[in-house]
């Protein structure tokens, strides 16, 4: 998968947009707004990576109006999405774990701006800040189950199941009905060949749920994907909002 390494994306400004993320949302007034006080604002453009499997977290970001895929790798070139993280989450929770190691690869699929904060910083707030280390515990967990839910999903459901669903949550953080994809970075997201993207595209196509056309994919018809999409969708969905209180999708 091609990308593009920047350790740090470029910085807006200090302190902005506080009600971007719908994840500090849930911090105390004071707190909130303390504690995004003490972050940057940066940019993030599409394909930069922000972490990568086993290397150290020197960095979180809460994203704002950008998204994040976490990808594991597959062995060799094969590689498969099994979470997104838009402005209902963040990268680096495990840090409230206290483990300091990235768990997958995190690249940049949607452009955008997001709260950054040193690791450091994160861990000194951490310890000033019981009611963010509680957030950031139930966010971990609903991570761990997003990604089991994944697994069961790629092992179950067809491919065009996998590929409404995978759209949805995509427009979901994207808050866009056009999404700029190739049916190789479909593949990769989805682990499957490109001939099988292809074929679940066209179905979805067929049935007027999506246009699809020289990589630019809109939904036309976002009920009737919802309705095409297995079951995880929904789940995952139900997940943020009972575990969190976060809208993860749509309202």
């Amino acid at each position: 998968m091609h990308s593009q390494e920047s350790p740090i994306p470029r910085k807006l400004s200090k302190g902005a947009r506080p009600d971007g993320s719908r994840l500090l949302n849930h911090l105390p007034e004071t707190q909130r707004r303390s504690f995004i006080a003490e972050c940057d604002t940066v940019e993030l453009a599409f394909g930069q990576v922000l972490a990568e499997p086993d290397a150290r977290i020197r960095d979180v970001y809460f994203p704002l109006t950008g998204f994040v895929s976490s990808i594991a790798p597959a062995g060799g070139d094969a590689t498969l999405e099994v979470g997104l993280i838009g402005a209902e989450g963040m990268l680096g929770a495990t840090l409230a774990l206290g483990v300091n190691s990235a768990p997958v690869q995190a690249l940049v699929q949607g452009a955008g701006s997001a709260l950054h904060m040193s690791a450091a910083s994160l861990r000194r707030e951490l310890r000033l800040r019981p009611a963010l280390r509680n957030i950031l515990l139930r966010y971990c967990y609903v991570l761990l189950r997003q990604v089991t839910q994944t697994a069961a999903c790629t092992h179950y459901h067809s491919i065009e199941a996998r590929l409404a669903r995978w759209l949805l949550m995509t427009q979901d953080r994207s808050r866009g009905a056009s999404l700029h994809l190739t049916q190789q970075f479909l593949s990769d997201m989805l682990g499957v060949r490109r001939v099988g993207v292809s074929g679940a595209a066209g179905e979805l196509q067929s049935r007027r749920l999506i246009g699809y056309h020289r990589g630019e994919i809109v939904v036309r018809d976002r009920r009737g994907l919802e309705a095409a999409s297995c079951a995880c969708y929904a789940n995952d969905k139900r997940l943020y909002e009972h575990t969190l209180g976060v809208k993860a999708g749509r309202s």
